[in-house]
């Protein structure tokens, strides 16, 4: 044997390459096929075992844990309900590119294909929902898997990856080998470094600009904290408008000069109508999603599109751009800022002055406008005032799926990245509450609150259980509407107000729920008696449901309506043309 090299089981094997790749918290499940991998984490203090009460919530608390930390979340699950239950938080890590390990048992080598108890297809199920996956059939083979796991996990596009292992390849023995500090992986080359060229064009397309946008997406938050500095620097450095995916919030600072708002579906009018009148579109780490580009033969119509994405597979996908260029975002951004300094390279300021005007009077609509009275609260000054008492604090934000989501994503202000886990391309819900207490392990003095809805988060209570075991004072803030409220707005919106299942009529007591699981239940009705609600909520050194009553048939606007385009957006009734007129009036401005 070489240096370094040990003879161990596969389940020690398993174990020791988790300590070397640095793991410290993973999140599973026991059953029958991983007990070998079980009983070596028994013996053990360097990874510590967080207990979920269902592998879809191991797989989401992982996320959680990786979107807070940049490192790979890891779950550990056993074979068949136990893999597939995991199909959920695979796919959803897989479409916001989250790195995620997850190892599950298989039955003996000798039973794969005799429909064994417990028995699963594994692999096969979860070929189309990760980045890669291997069925370890020997012992020797599985160090080096193991090590490819971690390495296809976090390097190029992150990623899901799976490692199924037999029960039989637990208990052999074999020789494991440590991971080489610089791994060459002949099958699997990632490109970091753009072809300087194209940076060079792109920095002259946008010095030539007229209505630039910057549209940036998760891949800045992926690339590490250098990118988001980065594009902060090329922001200010340019002067250009900056918009963001919902998978983007927090890379640019929601109260810099330059920031126009999330864009897309639910994103701000300013934010839309700059992408559909800008002459040089910049995309950064985004890959021109639906829900962000409406009808694709009406997006951005008069635009030439630069596109840096380290997926080539990304490129010209949906939307042809005139200048692809593949790259780690982190390394373009570095490059693409050089440049810019030693060209000395000026914005036409002019141009920009007009467009800056025009994107003035957008914004002059007041596009998330809401009325609030005194006797009822609306969802949007529920999170309004959820950000205003804890912006000044260490705060982490997970959502379900739904209005809460998009509210959260339209009032609570971003200032860093990695402090908004939401699920963005698969909308899962039940993602958020599990999301929490992975991100409440990662940072345990930290606050950590899951913006949630009614209906979504009862798809995994069940971890309330999981966090009052570990200590982890999670806050789970229920905009509660006693609806599938995004269900509800798109049935009275689009299909003529028939609200077809979409009612909740037999909602839980949220406040006696959180105390039979051991928590500490809160409930607000009035928007008076929000504030004081709030810091008590925040006091508290326990997992929290806080259930704030909110207004049944609120709407979330903006919107824009499937197959439409971004000049087609819904505005709530407080952005007419009435409210704008005033709102321009008193700000002393003209509507370009």
């Amino acid at each position: 044997m070489t240096a370094g090299q040990r003879r161990m089981t596969g389940a020690q094997m398993v174990v020791q390459a988790m300590k070397d790749h640095g793991v410290e918290h993973l999140f599973g499940y026991p059953g029958g096929a991983v007990l070998p991998i079980y009983d070596v984490l028994f013996q053990q203090e360097d990874v510590k075992h967080i207990l979920v009460r269902h592998e879809q919530g191991a797989g989401h608390a992982a996320e959680g844990y990786a979107r807070s930390t940049g490192k790979p979340g890891v779950m550990l699950v056993t074979s068949g309900p136990g893999a597939t239950n995991a199909v959920t938080p695979l796919q959803d890590a897989l479409m916001d590119s989250i790195p995620l390990v997850c190892i599950t048992g298989q039955v003996p080598t000798t039973l794969i294909g005799s429909d064994a108890f417990q028995e699963c297809d594994t692999v096969g199920i979860t070929r189309p929902c990760t980045k890669h996956n291997w069925l370890v059939k020997n012992v020797e083979d599985l160090a080096r898997i193991l090590h490819e796991a971690f390495y296809v996990a976090t390097s190029g596009r992150p990623g899901p990856v799976v490692v199924d292992v037999p029960k039989d390849v637990q208990f052999a023995t074999g020789t494991y080998t440590p991971p080489e500090p610089k791994q060459r992986h002949e099958s699997y080359r990632v490109r970091l470094e753009a072809d300087i060229e194209r940076i060079r064009t792109a920095v002259s397309m946008l010095e030539g600009a007229k209505r630039p946008v910057i549209y940036s997406g998760g891949g800045v938050v992926n690339s590490g904290p250098e990118a988001s500095r980065l594009l902060r620097e090329l922001v200010e450095l340019t002067g250009f408008p900056i918009t963001s995916t919902l998978m983007g919030l927090g890379a640019y600072p929601a109260s810099g000069r330059s920031w126009l708002g999330m864009l897309g579906m639910h994103g701000s009018y300013q934010a839309n109508l700059a992408m559909h009148e800008c002459d040089v579109m910049l995309c950064i780490g985004a890959r021109f999603d639906d829900r962000i580009t409406g009808r694709l033969d009406a997006f951005s119509p008069n635009s030439k599109k630069i596109h840096i994405d380290i997926d080539p597979s990304s490129i010209n996908k949906t939307v042809h751009v005139e200048l692809p260029i593949i790259g780690d975002v982190g390394h373009v951004l570095s490059d693409m800022v050089r440049v810019w300094k030693e060209e000395n390279c000026r914005a036409d300021g002019e141009a920009l002055t007009g467009w800056w005007r025009k994107i003035d009077g957008w914004r002059a609509r007041n596009c998330f406008a809401f009325t609030q009275d005194q006797k009822t609260i609306m969802p949007q000054y529920a999170v309004q005032r959820l950000y205003e008492l804890t912006k000044h604090r260490e705060t982490y934000i997970t959502t379900e799926v739904g209005q809460h989501q998009m509210w959260a994503a339209q009032f609570y202000g971003f200032e860093e990245p990695n402090r908004w886990m939401t699920s963005g391309g698969l909308g899962t819900m039940g993602y958020g509450l599990p999301a929490a207490l992975g991100v409440q392990i990662a940072h345990p003095d930290a606050l950590v609150i899951d913006i949630a809805g009614d209906a979504s988060v009862q798809m995994t209570m069940q971890e309330m259980s999981a966090a009052v075991q570990y200590g982890a004072p999670i806050k789970i803030f229920i905009l509660n509407n006693q609806y599938m409220g995004m269900v509800r707005q798109w049935q009275q919106l689009l299909h003529g107000n028939r609200l077809s299942h979409s009612y909740s009529e037999a909602l839980p007591d949220f406040v006696k729920l959180a105390a039979a699981y051991g928590g500490v239940g809160l409930r607000c009705e009035k928007p008076g008696d929000l504030d004081d609600a709030i810091r008590e909520m925040i006091a508290v050194d326990k997992p929290v449901i806080f259930d704030c009553c909110v207004a049944n048939l609120a709407n979330c606007f903006p919107m824009i309506p499937s197959g439409r385009a971004h000049n087609e957006m819904m505005l709530p009734d407080e952005a007419t043309d009435e409210a704008v007129a005033a709102a321009i009036d008193a700000k002393g401005r003209e509507l370009v």
